[in-house]
């Protein structure tokens, strides 16, 4: 229970870091904050595969979404924001404590993938001047769906990415 709050705690700290930070410094709290999770909570070893896909997961989800004008960022880049990049693997450090009662049932993670997630884009864009290219509640409303899949989804990688790898079977 001590690891699940921390993990919450770490998250949400690492949430904030980026949010307000934007691409500074500050940017190094949220990547000790990583460090201090693969030190206290989990390791690197059990979910060092796992964080990396969702990284690479949630990085290309926001990127197409930011090239399809659905979010548009201060500076001009094909790329999104390095503290939206941040935000995935700190994400990803969830998955597997604070958030993995959300995994069974399926359901639970998509209803709760659908009125969080938005909620944390609004938040985050409110926070960091970002800005909805499709208006406010259009972007919504889709980020609700998607994140209702999302995620199902990200909890299915998490749970594929604990399994061992089976060695091929020798003639």
């Amino acid at each position: 229970m001590r690891k699940q709050l921390a993990n919450a705690l770490l998250f949400q700290l690492g949430w904030f870091t980026c949010v307000l930070g934007g691409d500074s410094p500050w940017l190094l709290l949220g990547a000790m904050i990583l460090v201090a999770h693969f030190k206290w909570i989990g390791s690197w070893a059990d979910e060092g595969r796992m964080i990396v896909g969702i990284t690479l997961i949630g990085i290309t989800l926001d990127s197409f979404l930011h090239w399809l004008g659905v979010f548009q960022f201060k500076q001009v880049s094909l790329l999104i924001p390095l503290w939206l990049m941040l935000l995935w693997p700190l994400l990803g450090t969830t998955l597997r404590h604070c958030l993995a009662w959300t995994a069974h049932p399926w359901w639970v993670a998509a209803a709760l993938g659908a009125l969080f997630g938005p909620l944390s884009y609004y938040a985050g864009a409110q926070l960091a001047g970002v800005t909805f290219g499709y208006g406010q509640w259009p972007t919504l409303i889709g980020m609700g769906v998607l994140w209702g899949m999302l995620l199902p989804l990200l909890h299915v990688v998490a749970r594929q990415a604990a399994e061992e790898p089976k060695p091929a079977a020798q003639d």
